[in-house]
Order: C-alpha cells, then structure tokens, then sequence
C-alpha cells in the first residue's frame, strides 16, 4: 500500500481547519517559525517523522490518519505481509514503509527504512522517547549526538532519540528496521 507523501500536508491542514486551529497556533506548539510551518502545509518543506508525530499529538490523532487518511482498525493484532506497509518516499534516497499502521493505539511505531547513498545526509532529528535500529542489509552510519556507528546486518543500536541523530547508507542501498518509542 504506497500513499503519496504530497497528501500529508493536505490531510494536516484539513485536520487544523477543522479543529479550529490557526496555522501560528501550530508552529508555536512545534517551537518553529510561521513560515516553516507553512512550507509543512504547502508541501515545501519536508517534515520528518518526529514531526508527524508532533502533529498527530497536537491534532489529537493517530499517526496513520496523517499517513493514510484512514483510522487504524485492529485491536488484538495487526499483521503486516511483506510488501504491504504504508509506504512513504520522503525524499530521494529515503523512504519508510510503516509496519504497524493499522493497530490502535500503539505505543511503538515499527519502520521498515531503505536509505541509498548520498551525497548530502539528510539533516540530524530529534524527537522524545526511545529508538531501536536494527540492520537487515547494506551497512549504515548512525549518529547519535557527537557519536557515530557503523552497523552491518544483524547489528543493531538502542538510544535517546533526545539527541541530534540522522541515519545514511555507506556504499549501498541498505534497510534498518526502526522501532520508535514516543
């Protein structure tokens, strides 16, 4: 199941409209300028997933209604077959496919993350809770805070997502599973 990304930020302004929501009430409780907030909406500027998730807590809504449009329906278990998570291309040589989108009320978020290499890594996040990557293939520089890590397949790495941290592909197109405690 693959949703365009450029339907994020309609879905988010739909969302603040209907809940009454000016869009500088919105980029005051994000802590960033207007204008960014704006470039969120009209689709300028990338929002990364803590982002979203900031959103979602602000929107009082479900991470998967900002990705699908849709509520998550299961309640006891959610399977996911291979291939059919919600799948997001947030910018080239990145994208994420969501693994547990369609289960209620969730206290992780389980990502399935492709990086290919790149001249310029993507900028550093941050974002509350605990993070999890584990790496399926490829090899991966992590960095957390002033700290980097190499991890090849198997390899895996548990941290305060609190710091500046940011993932990128070394050689190759490489996959991390991503589990993200909010």
């Amino acid at each position: 199941m693959s949703k365009s990304v450029n339907m994020i930020p309609a879905r988010i302004r739909e969302l603040r409209e209907i809940l009454g929501f000016s869009a500088e009430y919105m980029a005051e409780k994000l802590g960033i300028s207007g204008e960014k907030y704006s470039g969120y909406e009209n689709g300028a500027e990338d929002i990364s997933i803590s982002a979203l998730y900031e959103i979602a807590a602000i929107l009082d809504t479900d991470f998967t209604v900002l990705l699908t449009g849709e509520a998550p329906r299961m309640e006891n278990a959610c399977v996911v077959r291979k291939g059919d998570g919600v799948s997001i291309d947030r910018y080239p040589g990145y994208s994420f496919s969501s693994l547990g989108y369609n289960y209620i009320g969730r206290v992780m978020e389980p990502l399935l993350v492709t990086l290919s290499p790149s001249d310029t890594p993507p900028a550093k996040i941050i974002h509350t809770g605990q993070e999890f990557n584990y790496v399926l293939s490829g090899k991966i520089k992590v960095t957390v805070g002033k700290r980097e890590y190499v991890l090849g397949p198997g390899d895996s790495l548990y941290f305060n997502p609190q710091l500046p941290h940011g993932q990128e592909a070394l050689e190759t197109e490489s996959t991390f599973l991503t589990v993200i405690n909010e």
